[in-house]
């Protein structure tokens, strides 16, 4: 094998070489368009798509030029590799409703972009003999132009037959993203790692936003973008050990002042910190960064309910 086949241009190793197919995208949304751009960016052929709402229609329209809107059945009637880019509710549906009507066939690549799904939900297509392919871009696609060169290095979550993973991974290197394998029996843990990491982040942030306008500051995001940036690299980097703040410290006292002056603004900020220092806590004092003697009053505080924004003790399961 040559070591053009071997590696990307940018190195990555692929391990095949993906011959050039004719393409059809069944859902052109964000994540349909976007990849159905990036497989005729490296020379394969959109040959049919199929779109619902005018928005769809409008992104094939701009990323798929002269690209025939149609059927799903004419789509893959048409196709050597079909994505089918639904949202994950209807996914299955789709897939077992095209294979009541036949429109599969044998040796066609059937490939969808959910993070949540592997390879199951496209059962009824294989057992009419497509070959089932699961590839996740872990990014925020806009569904524009811009996408084809921000999904350059992107990560994908790849999952196949083992039998196809060199094509599976040819096809995301040839995107110009950056192929993970994700075992099947794994697949829903992985997007949950992602939804807990990157959607909880966003709610988190802009929890801090809120807090830092409650408290006068008029640019939070000005205040809040270095520090975030910083912890972000240093927890990607180091992991644990990245830990900083009164709660590693073991310091009861500004973590019982933080929990009072958060409350008297948002009750459900409170609990959320609370939550997030209570996980804190614990995963410090797992890697030895907080001592079981620091961690006691720490966790008295943590464990105190506090009264309500209204002043009165916030009342337990029984009214007492």
């Amino acid at each position: 094998m040559s070591k053009s086949q071997q590696e990307s241009s940018d190195g990555a190793p692929t391990g095949f070489a993906a011959p050039r197919l004719s393409v059809g995208v069944i859902g052109t949304g964000r994540a349909g368009s976007v990849l159905g751009a990036a497989l005729a960016r490296a020379g394969h052929k959109v040959v049919a798509a199929y779109g619902v709402s005018d928005l769809s229609r409008l992104r094939a329209e701009a990323l798929l030029p002269e690209v025939p809107l149609v059927t799903p059945e004419e789509v893959l009637a048409k196709a050597d590799l079909v994505l089918i880019t639904v949202p994950d509710g209807v996914l299955s549906e789709l897939v077992t409703g095209l294979s009541v009507t036949g429109a599969f066939r044998a040796g066609q690549f059937i490939a969808h972009a959910s993070g949540r799904y592997g390879i199951e939900v496209l059962d009824p297509a294989t057992r009419a003999g497509a070959l089932p392919l699961a590839l996740h871009p872990a990014m925020t696609l806009t569904g524009t132009s811009l996408d084809l060169e921000r999904i350059s290095g992107a990560p994908f979550g790849v999952t196949a037959p083992e039998e196809l993973r060199p094509v599976a991974e040819a096809l995301v290197v040839e995107m110009g993203g950056d192929p993970v394998w994700v075992p099947e029996e794994h697949r829903a843990l992985y997007h949950a790692a992602l939804a807990n990491g990157a959607n909880h982040l966003v709610t988190l942030v802009a929890q801090s936003i809120d807090l830092l306008h409650a408290a006068g500051v008029e640019h939070p995001q000005r205040l809040l973008g270095p520090l975030l940036f910083a912890a972000l690299d240093n927890s990607l980097r180091s992991g644990d050990s990245a830990l900083t703040g009164p709660v590693v410290r073991g310091d009861a006292g500004t973590v019982a002042a933080h929990v009072d002056v958060i409350n008297e603004v948002s009750v459900e900020a409170r609990r959320a910190y609370v939550a997030m220092a209570r996980l804190t806590a614990d995963r410090a004092l797992a890697n030895g960064m907080l001592r079981a003697t620091q961690a006691e009053a720490l966790l008295d505080v943590l464990a105190a309910e506090p009264p309500d924004a209204s002043g009165s003790a916030t009342p337990t399961e029984d009214g007492q």
